[in-house]
């Protein structure tokens, strides 16, 4: 993507908690200079900040609703004018909460496209139009969920949303090619929600065809590779101890 004297710079939305945060120390551990995007968790990214420049990292939070289209790409803006360049984009922010079918809403779905579906959109191109301006163009990745390919009960809203997130990464690598990479990591059961019941803990690692839970380093390392591999592009890469093609559990 860039010269190698050149220092990287990365945008993490949604980096401030949970495997955002990971994404964000991988990348920082690997010399990325990071930009952490959060919305109501933006003291948890000054914490972030603070705890990586105790380390020698180069990081800055910047704060943005991202259901709002201006104060997005305002967002990005700020990161690019900050370190004076965009090398890279994770797409990690998202929203996810249980909705059964029968209550289940149309502003329900809205609510979760705003978050998940359009403001990846908007992020992705608008980062990716920089990105493809630079002499070295960049690299996206999107963070989905492997389980819009066998999707369970009292997610629709959600569900509906993610399934967005291949199509959206093969269009946009198509449409940026050959200066800006786009591809999508697509997690499995790597850091559960804490309303889980534990048999729903047990039932989702059960499904794996590995018989345990993930790490958000796996997430972290998976989107890393993205990054780096400057030959790879258009691909949704499943990081879910093999859940997507395990039995049913």
């Amino acid at each position: 993507m860039s010269d190698t004297k050149q220092v990287m710079v990365a945008l993490v939305t949604g980096g401030a908690v949970r495997v955002g945060a990971s994404i964000v120390r991988e990348l920082a551990a690997r010399g990325y200079r990071v930009a952490i995007h959060a919305n109501t968790s933006l003291d948890r990214a000054q914490a972030l900040v603070e705890e990586l420049a105790q380390a020698g990292h180069e990081t800055v939070a910047f704060g943005a609703d991202l259901r709002n289209e201006d104060a997005t790409r305002a967002m990005i803006d700020r990161a690019r004018r900050h370190f004076g360049r965009l090398d890279a984009l994770v797409n990690s922010a998202a929203v996810w909460s249980p909705t059964p079918l029968d209550i289940t809403m149309a502003d329900d779905v809205r609510r979760f496209f705003e978050v998940n579906a359009i403001s990846t959109f908007v992020c992705c191109q608008h980062a990716g139009m920089i990105m493809a301006e630079q002499n070295e163009g960049g690299a996206i990745v999107n963070i989905g969920d492997w389980a819009v390919t066998r999707p369970y009960r009292d997610h629709g809203a959600y569900f509906v949303s993610k399934g967005t997130i291949p199509t959206m990464t093969r269009m946009f690598a198509v449409e940026f090619a050959p200066r800006v990479r786009v591809n999508a990591v697509l997690p499995g059961p790597v850091m559960m929600p804490e309303c889980m019941t534990e048999a729903e803990r047990r039932r989702a690692i059960a499904g794996t065809l590995l018989e345990r839970a993930g790490r958000p380093e796996n997430v972290s390392s998976a989107v890393a590779f993205l990054l780096e591999n400057d030959f790879v592009t258009g691909v949704c890469l499943p990081v879910d101890g093999g859940r997507t093609i395990g039995e049913t559990a």
